[in-house]
């Protein structure tokens, strides 16, 4: 099978998307099948790569406005590809747009990972050409059955829905539990200067729908409680200096960015995952799954997307109410209280992630999404 996805960035850029097309187009390419990538690249030049079998092309990029690249050499990149699947990972209306002018897809999927939350201009210029791709396409996957039921746009479409969860490899994970706390690198500040506290992570970029602010603000109620907050982003130096504000700074521990295999290492440190996101844009939590794959308990927040279907509310963890940070310390309160809690919920998530969020799960259900549409 021929496939193309389109979207806007690949490898080297890390990013949630960006780490799933990765994992999806590399798992088909071993399958045998001939997979390419269309992105845009970092500069002025269009080139073409193989990386871990995928074909890759970049397409030159004019200029970025409000995070979309534009790249008119995307839509000759389109026209010259005859794939049997187009594969669109929406939000990216400039690819969308040169697919459905000039792709040559027998069919096409598109895999709606989140609404346009904030660039609300964009949405409203968007919302008729997007209703023009949305009815050419053969299927729409949703990352969860929440994300149907909660958007405006995709509850327009439902009868096209089909949910097929985000997914994830949890060996590298699992295998880390087993290791000391000294794999941690040694290049960065140690986290663990203080084992005595209870340790809470968060990781993902530093933007502002993950709600860090919430969390620093529940430090203040959580006086035996460390923070380690993995990745970088706009907001960083307004959570540090809110830190400082919030005189909690000598219990948070900002370390960067950190490469994937150093990443397993810190979740099989930590004792309680929090996921505090405060807006939409958070739509499915792939870190959550990392989290569950070592055996350690989430808080996550409600916010209608994947987050509270990926962490099942009392089973796998908690899940509050977004944006109340008085709710988020009185969660991890209480796990931090019981360590048999802990065990028991950290257990649970593991047990769900190899049930429900495997990354050869996900390709098998990608699979039959793609063979149903051909069919």
């Amino acid at each position: 099978m021929k496939i193309l996805h389109i979207y806007k960035d690949y490898f080297p850029v890390v990013g949630g998307i960006e780490n799933h097309v990765k994992m999806l187009a590399e798992a088909q390419a071993v399958r045998g099948h001939s997979v390419s990538v269309l992105v845009t690249s970092r500069d002025h030049h269009t080139h073409v790569e193989t990386i871990n079998g995928v074909r890759v092309i970049f397409a030159a990029r004019l200029a970025t406005i409000l995070s979309a690249p534009l790249s008119p050499v995307l839509f000759d990149c389109v026209r010259r590809e005859t794939p049997d699947i187009a594969h669109l990972h929406f939000p990216y209306p400039f690819g969308e747009i040169a697919n459905h002018l000039f792709g040559r897809a027998r069919h096409i999927i598109i895999t709606y990972h989140s609404d346009i939350v904030r660039q609300k201009f964009t949405r409203a210029l968007y919302r008729p050409l997007r209703e023009r791709v949305f009815a050419r396409a053969d299927r729409i996957i949703a990352t969860s059955p929440n994300y149907i039921a909660s958007s405006p746009v995709l509850s327009r479409w439902k009868e096209k829905c089909v949910v097929v969860p985000l997914g994830i490899d949890p060996t590298p994970f699992e295998r880390a539990v087993t290791e000391l706390a000294s794999a941690l690198p040694q290049t960065k500040p140690s986290p663990l200067a203080s084992r005595s506290l209870p340790l809470l992570l968060f990781v993902g970029k530093l933007r502002y729908y993950k709600g860090l602010n919430y969390l620093l603000e529940a430090l203040r109620e959580l006086p035996r409680a460390q923070l380690i907050v993995v990745g970088t982003g706009p907001m960083e130096r307004a959570w540090r200096a809110l830190a400082r504000r919030l005189g909690v700074a000598e219990r948070v521990v900002f370390v960067g960015q950190v490469r994937d295999a150093e990443l397993p290492a810190y979740y099989a440190a930590c004792d309680i995952f929090v996921l505090p996101a405060s807006e939409r844009s958070e739509a499915f939590g792939a870190v959550l799954l990392e989290a569950m794959a070592a055996g350690k308990p989430v808080v996550c927040t409600e916010l209608g997307t994947g987050t509270s279907f990926v962490n099942v509310d009392g089973e796998t963890g908690f899940v509050v109410p977004a944006r109340a940070s008085r709710a988020l310390a009185a969660a991890l309160t209480r796990l931090m209280n019981d360590a048999d809690l802990r065990a028991r919920m950290g257990a649970a998530g593991r047990a769900r992630v190899h049930q429900e969020f495997t990354l050869e799960k996900m390709v098998e259900r990608v699979m039959a999404v793609y063979v149903g549409a051909l069919s």
